[in-house]
């Protein structure tokens, strides 16, 4: 059976952009991701909010940290992923989204681009399929 990983979420950065780069060089960025949504219970609506951890490689990690901050409105695409790691002999999963484009929202002066095609591919010919090259580590 195939399968298919899509993700298209539009929310504002609940932090400001953290810029690393792995020993090859390439830019790392971690956004946090606040999507609103609006659902009713027991006949009123109510506004629900979901925080998302987005990893952005490349020129979109190097743009993100440029202009945008917290509160900034983004549109990312891209995928989930799921990390799993054990510390003291405990195991601890989380779900993220590793963002294969962003979009920049909002006006020239809250740091989008309005009307204007300001989406930034997350890689430069560089797709990691499950986080960084063997070998290399995240430095965070």
């Amino acid at each position: 059976m195939a399968s298919f990983n899509r993700v298209i979420l539009v929310g504002n950065l609940t932090r400001d952009p953290e810029l690393r780069h792995i020993p090859s060089g390439t830019a790392v960025s971690e956004i946090g991701l606040a999507v609103n949504d609006r659902v009713k219970r027991n006949n009123e609506w109510v506004d629900e909010t979901t925080f998302v951890d987005v990893t952005l490689w490349a020129r979109a990690a190097e743009v993100a940290s440029e202009y945008l901050s917290k509160g900034s409105p983004v549109l990312i695409e891209g995928r989930l992923k799921l990390d799993r790691w054990e510390k003291d002999g405990q195991k601890f999963s989380k779900l993220k989204v590793i963002g294969e484009r962003m979009q920049m929202l909002g006006s020239r002066s809250s740091g989008g681009g309005q009307g204007q095609d300001d989406s930034y591919p997350a890689d430069d010919n560089f797709v990691p399929a499950g986080g960084p090259p063997e070998g290399s580590e995240i430095p965070f």
